[in-house]
Order: structure tokens, then sequence, then C-alpha cells
């Protein structure tokens, strides 16, 4: 059936008023939204304490999306050798992982917030084993600083397969998995780590050798007729490793640099505790409340416990960690 023109022409103002009104509403949702930005970040930065107003710096994580390049630094060693900077390739390959871990900001910022907890005790024992210091920042990029375990059943903060784990060291069975012992992991690391750098030549390989295995790294050194690190073509996967390890460096020594503002109180404490030997069979359970504690808390001190009892067959010695 036709419509009379009129009709249509009534039509058709009716749906201009319309869009003129929702237009309206729009721009004063708008407006409203902008004034109270303006009127929340201020100078004593309550809503937004990331924000430093007055700042011109271009590094600055702001509370809007405002987004800029990263600056790579001038210079920068891994382990005390030099990352050559001057080779393109490479320094694209660090401001790919710059530029990833600068945005991904809720992952790099709960990193950061654990190593304030678990920093002290890595770095402590890398000095004792004569690693360099840096390799702390390959366990940041190997777990995160947590206990996680991966598909292919790496676990632990340093990522140990069982049967690496084994080969180094560690107890790996159904009641216990030293992989979650950061102490003991650690030295493991350690001790796996002057092996790789005796092998491959180099730090830097040695860290490339602990993502793709030792084996593979001198594979490729023998087929490419090279032991420098940034000459070998490796997978896309250890290539992007060991930039990303040097980029978490750059970017937790620079923090302010990279708009990452975390006080001191955001910063998770050191764990207090005691420890106490064990070295019989034990229920955990009754075992934390003989010490004044709960099985929740022993596991969280003691993530390496994994059941409720431990049979102990072989009459090892456990120190076990207790709540201060």
């Amino acid at each position: 059936m036709d419509i009379p023109s009129a009709q249509l022409k009534i039509n058709k103002q009716t749906q201009m008023k319309q869009q003129l009104k929702y237009f309206g509403l729009g721009m004063l949702a708008f407006a409203t939204i902008t004034l109270f930005i303006n009127a929340t970040v201020d100078s004593t930065n309550k809503y937004f304490p990331f924000f430093k107003a007055g700042s011109t710096s271009h590094n600055l994580a702001l509370p809007i999306q405002t987004a800029y390049a990263v600056k790579l630094p001038e210079s920068v060693t891994f382990a005390g050798e030099q990352v050559p900077l001057d080779d393109p390739e490479v320094r694209e390959r660090l401001d790919r992982e710059l530029t990833v871990n600068a945005y991904w900001q809720s992952s790099t910022i709960l990193m950061f917030k654990r190593a304030n907890r678990f920093f002290p005790l890595i770095e402590k024992i890398l000095k004792e084993e004569n690693v360099p210091d840096d390799f702390k920042y390959l366990c940041m990029a190997e777990s995160a600083l947590d206990n996680v375990s991966s598909p292919a059943g790496a676990s632990g903060f340093w990522q140990f397969l069982s049967s690496t784990g084994s080969q180094y060291g560690l107890l790996i069975n159904s009641q216990t998995d030293e992989r979650y012992n950061l102490e003991k992991a650690t030295r493991a690391a350690c001790k796996y780590l002057r092996s790789s750098k005796e092998s491959t030549g180099s730090w830097t390989a040695a860290a490339a050798g602990y993502n793709m295995g030792v084996a593979g790294v001198n594979k490729q050194q023998s087929l490419q007729g090279e032991t420098d690190y940034y000459r070998l073509l490796l997978n896309s996967e250890t290539s992007r490793y060991v930039q990303r390890i040097i980029a978490l460096k750059i970017i937790h020594q620079n923090q302010k640099d990279f708009g990452f503002y975390l006080g001191k109180e955001d910063l998770y404490p050191e764990f207090k505790y005691n420890t106490v030997q064990v070295s019989g069979a034990t229920n955990w359970i009754q075992f934390a409340k003989d010490n004044g504690t709960t099985y929740k808390l022993l596991r969280i001190y003691n993530p390496w416990i994994r059941d409720m009892n431990l049979t102990n067959k072989d009459k090892r010695t456990f120190d076990v960690r207790i709540p201060a």
C-alpha cells in the first residue's frame, strides 16, 4: 500500500529529531566523562597513582590510551657481554620485546611485585654459584616468578622438565617435587648454566641453550660455523627468548622510564619463617598443627610438598619452613 507523500515528510522529520536528540545526549555524555577525568587526575593522583601530573615524559603510562614507541638504551649488556645494538636485526628484536613487556602492564607489574619477594634469595645463590646476576631475569622470563607448569611438563620457577631436574639432583615424585623448592632449583639451574656456558662459549649462548637445549645450540654453532650467539640463525622462540630476558632487565632497572610506578608498599614482602628439619615419615596436616600453623600456609611456604603425607623411605632430611 502506498504511503502519502505528506506522511513520508512527517516521518522523516520525526527521524531527524530523534537523531539530533541522541547526538546531543552522546555529546553530553562525552563532556561529562571528560570533565570527570580532568577532575580526578589532579596533583594528588588519587585515582590514577601511576600518572604524574604536569609531566611531559612520553614514557609515562597515561590513564587514557596514549601509546608511544619505547626508547632503546644506547648501550646494554647481558651477563657482562655486550649486546650489539648496532646490528639492525638485534635492535629490532629487542625493540619488539621491550614494546610487548612495557605495554603488557598487568603481567609486568605482577613480576616486579614478586621480584621483591624472591630476588634476594635468587641473587644470593647466583653469587654463591658464580653465575652472573642477570640470570635472575631468565628465571623471570621462564615463569614470571610463579610456580607454574607448562603443557610440556616443565615446572617451578626455573621450569625444569622431570628428566632434567632429576639429572641435576632434584627429587621428583608424587609426594615431593624439588622443582618447586626455590633454593634447590636455583642451585640446579646454576649447575646447568655453568655447564652450558662451558659448552657454548658464552653466557648469552648458555641462556639460549636453556631454552632450546645445549645440544641444539652446539649443533647450530657447528653447522653455521659461528660461536657468537648474535650471529646465529636460531628458531624464532629462542631468538625472542634471549631478547625478552634482556628486555625484562632493562624495564626492571628503569621502571619509571617505562611508566611503572610501584611504591615500596606495593611490593610483595619476603616470607618470614623458621626452619625445622624432617627426616622420617610425616603427615603434613598434623605436622602443621603441631607447629602452630595450617596445612594451607605450610604448602604456600613449602610448595615442594605435593601430598598430605611423606613416606620418606630413603630417610632423607628436608628443611621445612614454618611461618614466623
